[in-house]
């Protein structure tokens, strides 16, 4: 069956609908999560509440692009609500110490990716803790075309935002990446 008729069949709330997107898109969602939050916890999360998002608002989805790229842009914006979320957590941290201790030391800890190959870990941790210092835009323009494989066409219509805005978020982030992996090459 064509990914039309399973949309159809969505839209009519069918389970069985339901399980085929969830089996066709999982690492999908999975992975764009995983990539830009940077915790496999809040990736396991977020990408339920994509899945969630995406049956309850399927009528939302009108076919003017791919259903993949809508299905980007959700879970882009699920991404983008936790690290928010994050954010406010950490700024509430700051005034009153000594709040959320456990949560603290779980977001301390390095990231590692899963598909890294074990040689490769201690690199990937570092490249990944600079690309979590990017802001908020490039570390998702970034993150959607270098490290999800996206083209800057699939990444703008991810993101709603222009091809030329993505390619110029794409070079910032390069460059301050760059400039960061080489403050740490020096430190080494």
């Amino acid at each position: 069956m064509q990914d039309e008729a399973w949309i159809v069949l969505l839209r009519q709330g069918d389970e069985q609908a339901f399980k085929w997107l969830v089996e066709r898109y999982r690492n999908l969602v999975y992975h764009t999560v995983l990539n830009i939050l940077q915790n496999g916890d809040d990736a396991d999360d977020a990408a339920q509440e994509v899945f969630i998002r995406v049956f309850q608002s399927i009528n939302q989805f009108r076919g003017e692009s791919a259903f993949t790229t809508w299905l980007y842009q959700v879970s882009v914006r699920k991404a983008i609500d936790i690290l928010r979320r994050r954010q406010r957590r950490t700024r509430l941290r700051q005034w009153l110490p000594g709040w959320m201790p456990d949560e603290k030391k779980s977001m301390d800890t390095p990231f590692c990716h899963p598909g890294v190959e074990y040689d490769n870990r201690e690199k990937a941790a570092i490249l990944f803790k600079a690309i979590s210092r990017l802001p908020e835009k490039q570390r998702i323009a970034f993150t959607l075309v270098k490290v999800q494989g996206l083209s800057f066409a699939e990444a703008a219509a991810a993101m709603q935002q222009h091809i030329k805005a993505v390619e110029s978020l794409v070079t910032r982030a390069k460059q301050k990446l760059q400039q960061q992996l080489q403050t740490y090459n020096t430190e080494a």
